[in-house]
């Protein structure tokens, strides 16, 4: 009995820990993506509309 408890924590454990990375690397990457943007917009472009363009 003890066995199958432990084995189910560990289990819980790294499918907690699955979720985490996932949630870390999605966020590295909307935030570089974020980024991105901030650097091709220049000061003379007119605010408004995205002006983003997703091929």
């Amino acid at each position: 009995m003890k066995t199958k408890f432990a084995a189910s924590v560990l289990s819980a454990l790294l499918y907690a820990q699955g979720l985490l990375g996932f949630a870390g690397v999605a966020t590295v990457l909307l935030r570089d993506r974020a980024h991105a943007g901030e650097f091709t917009m220049g000061n003379d472009m007119p605010s408004g509309p995205s002006l983003l363009v997703v091929r």
